[in-house]
């Protein structure tokens, strides 16, 4: 014991660096040092060295560092959470110097500068969770501070059955894990999720758990990159059989008292008739006693009292048969009532729900039917979700899953390849209106393709654009290989407000569609926008200028990716491109440009001081002949490139020319991989 507490010490020290040596804060001051205290009363027990490094010079005055009592780890980790110590743990501290201005006396340690702290808490909550085995020493006396520290600490190190014990008492009503992660952030391990979900079911009986709100928002890892992290997919069904464990355990436990409840009735029910055959009897007595008495008086009215006697206990007794009669088909008949009731009405979730989740789904075919179970019956916890993800519907499915989600909280929905049509759309859009949080709409590959004209498509159509204009909070719009040709006047204008983010690939955009877009009130609004694979020519120079000049003061990200830009379309579009001063990123990857077309780019890009990341195409000098003069997206991504690295080589030293004139080569990333640049100088500010 005392040589795992003096490691804690060491490693607490050295984690403060050598700027503050740490006093053993759970150890008493030696003898010389309570005889120097006792000469000098009015000083506090503090011991630091020079501070190397932190501005203050040789003969200059230094500020007088800020003490702390403390008297142990655990109450020093106490105190920097804000939580007090107790009185119990001030008669428990070792003693100390006595000071007259504080006459309880203290033990005191200079507090280092607040990052050091947070990394000393850190350092110790990962010494406390490291070894479960102690756990039930702590967890008796933990503060309700040090539980979020400890939680963190578990899931960064790994310690899912830490995870479990903490989440199975968490003190606060809320409990959020997830979020945005941060570059290099390691996303919870597959265990820990597991083990949170698990200790969340346990913590509806336990007395000391507060939880109310499990928010798992961005938990899933769907980026793949780990094999221990758990995908959108997994983390849906995780937490719809954790829904569904939670409700079965309920019902065990709503059995349990059920039949509780009946063996009390009866057994109160035959206490009631012992009564009721006491009182009879004794009635019946004391009535004998009295008729034995008058027998001597007149036997014949003897008789008939007797008689009058026996017709009312026998009139008595069938009414107590008649009584417990009723009761009996009562009881038989009021689960058959309830049964009726809770098949007619629809379930209370209110009175139900314990806690609720909130969390991004992703949905499939495979895990439809149990996303339909954990939403379509009340229980102890209530599934809400913000991001809805769906792949391979149909879609009544997607719109009998609409109709089971709480209306409030869901804020995107992504449908992907489900051969929805137009009447698929036409069919689910009017489902989205009962839910008011609702700013982003993606279609992706939905098998919807107006270039062919069908029986009934243009009411079809009609149906889908009202449906649209009734999203009132719609910001983000994606419609991916949809094919509507002049039709994106009809689409946008049913929106009662602006986009901020349009993304429209795929969609086989004539000059009319872009006249509208560059004039629409959604130009000026535009932080995101995405025109991939829509073939541009010379009369759509002018459209693309006038929307350019409408978004400069707004527009963030910008695809152009495989639009057939040459050298002659890009350089008309580049003055334009110039003014967008807000811009951060620019994909241009899979056109025809040639080395001097992308040079010219280039210069472009580094004169824009907000631009982080530029995705441009390789030059068709790069390529092995035979190429044909302006090729197409699919061309340049098969063909393939020249083995000769001297071909390369001199691109590269070109455009490291232009980063190097105008002094970016630490902020501007320039990159022709379609697939490990990182995404996170995507994000905005």
């Amino acid at each position: 014991m005392n040589t795992r507490r003096a490691l804690t010490n060491n490693a607490c020290a050295h984690s403060l660096g050598d700027e503050t040596a740490l006093l053993a804060l759970d150890r008493r001051p030696s003898e010389g040092a309570r005889a120097q205290i006792g000469a000098q009363p009015s000083k506090r027990l503090a011991v630091s060295t020079s501070l190397a490094g932190s501005g203050v010079g040789a003969g200059e005055t230094r500020p007088a560092p800020r003490r702390v009592p403390v008297f142990n780890a655990k109450l020093w980790l106490k105190w920097r959470t804000g939580c007090r110590v107790s009185d119990r743990a001030r008669q428990d501290r070792p003693e100390g110097p006595e000071d007259p201005a504080d006459p309880a006396g203290s033990f005191y340690c200079v507090v280092p500068r607040a990052d050091m702290v947070l990394s000393l808490v850190s350092l110790c909550a990962r010494e406390v969770v490291s070894d479960h085995s102690s756990s039930p020493s702590w967890l008796s006396c933990l503060p309700r501070e040090l539980y979020r520290p400890l939680l963190e600490a578990a899931f960064v190190h790994c310690r899912p059955l830490a995870v479990g014990e903490l989440v199975q008492r968490w003190p606060e009503r809320t409990l959020s894990i997830g979020g945005q992660r941060t570059h290099g952030q390691i996303p919870p391990n597959r265990l820990c999720i597991q083990a949170l979900l698990l200790a969340a079911v346990r913590g509806l009986t336990e007395k000391r758990c507060a939880l109310q709100v499990l928010d798992l928002c961005g938990l899933q890892c769907d980026e793949g990159r780990l094999e221990d992290s758990m995908g959108g997919w997994s983390l849906t069904v995780a937490l719809c059989s954790t829904l569904l464990q939670a409700r079965a355990a309920a019902s065990r436990g709503h059995r349990r008292d059920g039949e509780r409840e009946r063996k009390r009735g009866l057994h109160t029910e035959r206490a009631r008739d012992g009564t009721v055959k006491r009182d009879r009897g004794l009635e019946s007595r004391k009535r004998g006693m009295e008729g034995e008495e008058g027998a001597n008086v007149d036997c014949g009215d003897n008789r008939g009292e007797e008689s009058i006697i026996q017709t009312r206990v026998l009139s008595e007794e069938e009414t107590v048969r008649s009584v417990r009669r009723r009761m009996e088909l009562h009881r038989r008949n009021e689960p058959q009532q309830n049964a009726s009731n809770s098949s007619s009405s629809s379930p209370d979730w209110d009175q139900a729900v314990v806690v609720r989740v909130r969390a991004d789904l992703f949905i499939n075919a495979r895990s439809w039917e149990r996303v339909r179970g954990a939403l379509s019956l009340p229980g102890p916890m209530r599934l809400y979700c913000r991001y809805l993800r769906v792949e391979e519907l149909p879609a009544p499915s997607v719109a009998s899953l609409l109709e089971l989600l709480p209306r409030d909280g869901l804020l995107g929905l992504d449908i992907r390849y489900s051969s929805l049509g137009v009447s698929g759309l036409a069919l689910l859009l009017p489902l989205l209106e009962p839910f008011p949080l609702l700013h982003s709409l993606r279609l992706h590959y939905c098998n919807l393709d107006l270039q062919r004209s069908q029986p009934g498509q243009q009411g079809a159509l009609q149906d889908m654009c009202r449906g649209l204009s009734a999203l009132k909070r719609l910001r983000r719009l994606s419609l991916t290989a949809l094919r509507l040709p002049g039709h994106l006047r009809l689409l946008l204008s049913s929106l009662s407000q602006p986009l901020e983010v349009l993304e429209l690939p795929y969609l086989s955009l004539t000059p009319t569609d872009l006249s509208y877009l560059s004039c629409s009130p959604h130009a000026s609004s535009l932080r995101k926008m995405d025109l991939s694979e829509n073939r541009l020519d010379d009369s759509s120079v002018p459209s693309l200028r006038r929307l350019f000049s409408q978004a400069e003061s707004c527009l963030a990200q910008l695809s152009l990716c495989g639009c057939g830009l040459s050298d002659v379309l890009l350089g008309a579009l580049l003055p334009s491109l110039s003014r967008c001063r807000t811009l951060r990123t620019l994909r241009l990857a899979l056109n025809p440009l040639t080395r001097n077309g992308l040079v010219s780019l280039a210069w472009m890009a580094a004169g824009l001081p907000s631009l982080r990341l530029l995705l441009y195409p390789y030059p068709l000098e790069d390529y092995e002949p035979g190429l044909p003069p302006l090729p197409s997206s699919a061309q340049l991504l098969d063909w393939p490139l020249l083995e000769e690295s001297e071909v390369r080589e001199l691109t590269l030293m070109q455009l490291e020319e232009v980063l190097t004139a105008k002094g970016r080569q630490h902020d501007l990333l320039m990159t022709s991989d379609l697939l490990k640049y990182s995404t996170d100088l995507t994000g905005e500010d």
